[in-house]
């Protein structure tokens, strides 16, 4: 068969029908993805599948609002999620296998900062060129020395350690320890707290570790109610950190105590009890979503209520809604026809991004959306309180 032959009639058959003006212009259209595919990997198994969940609901109602006005210059935005189990090797396999399909134009909200440290040490999202847009962890690692691939939302461990430290010391707490997941989230957290004390020309009384992805919090417990301090720091996620309230309250350990925003306060009230729980102090990263002050948080909870009217509001799904919120803009300056490479730069170019009443901003130098923190407290009726 002579290829150029049948060319040409194919040609000649589709002037005969448009004409050349109407060909030309057909051909001038840049090919439009059916969807706009965001991948998600996610810990919605194991020691961390609580906060997963939460994470994958925030990006839900904020995409599902926007895909019921059309979508993105309209095209659909679908959120595709796979579990990790909060697993490092898997996260790298499951982002791999997300970043081998041409269809994902970006990456969001994955958790765990060894698991995010894997993916740059393997070279994952250089090799995919993918963004990755408000992972939730806080670890220094990610943001220094500076990347380029991820896009943070949250401030980070030593922003939060820098702001708890302040507070206990200014109310004379100074004998401190640090309760850790012994892994690359712990660490960084626990490095924080060293900084955030030497700063005041204090010393960490002791710290104490436990094996990632278990909650034996026991020589913890023992080793930091021997010291005899102030106050205690966790950097911990859910179940160890409630085992190690649960315990040290127990037997009877009187400090202040703290942990990293990376936990839940509905689900420490319920795996340690009210009567532990109550005073724990918790720094936050995004601001306070259970009162409508901000424009931000009404339209979260207005679309809580609306996609998931089972749902309560919550620290983790308002942040990850917020991030939600970053990508889609990127989305949308991207243009009809967004690649992954248009993303990373439509991201760059949110300077100073009004969310409604939350502000954040990026630069081809800069990927630290916020340094916001404050600290809430777990209050008598197991809410928090400001």
């Amino acid at each position: 068969m002579n290829t150029w032959n049948t060319w040409g009639r194919c040609m000649r058959a589709a002037l005969g029908i448009l004409g050349l003006t109407g060909l030309l212009a057909l051909m001038a259209v840049p090919v439009r993805a059916a969807e706009l595919v965001v991948g998600q990997v996610a810990p919605l198994s194991g020691v961390l599948a609580s906060t997963g969940t939460q994470m994958v609901l925030g990006g839900k109602i904020y995409f599902d609002a926007i895909n019921a006005q059309g979508g993105v210059h309209g095209v659909t935005i679908r959120q595709w999620v796979v579990d990790d189990g909060y697993k490092v090797p898997d996260t790298v396999r499951l982002t791999r296998e997300m970043l081998a399909r041409p269809e994902v134009v970006a990456l969001y909200g994955f958790a765990g900062t060894a698991n995010v440290t894997q993916l740059l040490t393997d070279g994952v999202l250089e090799q995919g060129g993918a963004a990755l847009v408000a992972p939730y962890t806080g670890g220094e690692s990610l943001r220094s020395p500076f990347n380029p691939w991820i896009f943070h939302v949250r401030a980070g461990y030593g922003d939060e350690a820098e702001h708890m430290v302040q507070q206990l010391t200014t109310l004379g707490m100074n004998r401190v320890a640090v309760m850790y997941q012994d892994d690359g989230f712990g660490k960084a957290g626990l490095a924080g707290v060293e900084a955030a004390l030497a700063r005041r020309n204090l010393k960490l009384v002791v710290s104490a570790g436990y094996e990632r992805n278990t909650d034996k919090v026991d020589d913890a417990v023992k080793a930091i109610k021997a010291a005899d301090v102030h106050a205690v720091i966790m950097i911990a996620i859910n179940k160890p950190a409630a085992a190690f309230i649960q315990r040290y309250r127990e037997q009877g350990g009187g400090a202040q105590l703290y942990n990293i925003s990376v936990v839940d306060p509905t689900e420490l009230v319920k795996l340690a009890g009210l009567k532990n729980a109550h005073g724990l102090g918790i720094s936050q990263v995004v601001p306070y979503p259970f009162r409508p002050q901000l424009p931000v948080v009404r339209e979260y909870q207005t679309l809580l209520k609306k996609y998931a009217p089972e749902a309560e509001v919550n620290y983790t799904s308002f942040e990850q809604f917020l991030g939600a919120k970053v990508l889609v803009e990127a989305l949308r300056r991207a243009g009809p026809a967004p690649t992954r490479a248009k993303v990373v730069k439509a991201l760059e170019s949110l300077q100073n991004y009004d969310l409604g009443g939350i502000s954040l901003g990026y630069s081809p130098t800069n990927r630290l959306g916020s340094r916001y923190v404050e600290v809430t407290v777990i209050g008598a009726n197991g809410r928090l309180m400001k």
